[in-house]
């Protein structure tokens, strides 16, 4: 019988945790039985996370963070040693869409803000963090990317690059991590339904689309101490597939943003 609780005592970190991936991530690991730091801008919608994460039974420490503002993400690392000397799992999950146009037509601002949240703010936190996932006897840090990170679709250019500089980077870190006891993995979703998805293609039926709570068991695979994998980017709907026995289509003529 399947354990009820496989990450009993765990202290997992979840970005973006207020809505999307991020909240029904931040639900599968409560359930599961760690203990969840929420991070995100919105502190009703944490506030709403806390709410149903005690109804289950589970425990949260909510946490307001602006991903654009440097300063409070080096902050993340003392503040957490002070309390807990450790981390046991980091679920970098926030982005932003940016400017989808031309890349002639891109302003400063729209290409610099989707850098900062996608790909900068994630080097910061596994700055700050890296010591303390290496406190734990095993830490797990998963990253979420995209099927736009090929660089194929035209008018994606700042999310594109966000994204493909985001894969380089974490496997980057997970070959430097290879001695350790921590692994570090990124997931694609996929075409999911998300307020994001929803913003690049409002005229597509969401419904079609998986949920996100669909993608928690693989976020909770790669989180558990029992993950070797290493420096891969786990595809959902191959995971799927593999997995279960699940098929789930894509468009492939749209990026597989979440």
């Amino acid at each position: 019988m399947p354990d009820a609780a496989p990450l009993k005592d765990r202290l997992a970190l979840v970005t973006g945790a207020s809505r999307g991936i991020g909240r029904a991530v931040a639900l599968g690991l409560a359930k599961a039985g760690a203990h969840v730091i929420a991070t995100a801008r919105s502190l009703p919608g944490l506030e709403s996370l806390d709410d149903e994460i005690q109804s289950t039974g589970g425990q949260a420490t909510l946490l307001q963070l602006d991903l654009r503002k440097g300063d409070r993400i080096d902050q993340l690392g003392p503040t957490l040693y002070q309390r807990w000397k450790h981390l046991d799992i980091l679920v970098a999950n926030a982005g932003i869409l940016g400017p989808l146009s031309p890349l002639g037509h891109t302003t400063d601002d729209g290409f610099l803000a989707t850098i900062d949240v996608n790909l900068t703010a994630n080097w910061r936190l596994i700055r700050t963090l890296d010591p303390l996932l290496k406190r734990s006897d095993a830490g797990r840090a998963i990253f979420v990317s995209s099927g736009a990170s090929s660089g194929k679709y035209a008018y994606w250019g700042p999310y594109a690059a966000s994204k493909a500089g985001l894969e380089a980077l974490v496997k980057s870190w997970a070959t430097e991590l290879a001695s350790t006891n921590v692994r570090a993995n990124l997931i694609n979703p996929g075409a999911t339904r998300t307020a994001m998805r929803a913003k690049a293609f409002p005229g597509e039926d969401p419904m079609t689309l998986p949920p996100p709570d669909a993608l928690v068991p693989l976020f909770l695979e790669l989180a558990s101490p029992a993950c070797t994998l290493n420096g891969t980017v786990v595809n959902y709907r191959d995971w799927a597939a593999a997995s279960h026995g699940d098929s789930v289509e894509s468009a492939s003529s749209r990026p597989e943003i979440n």
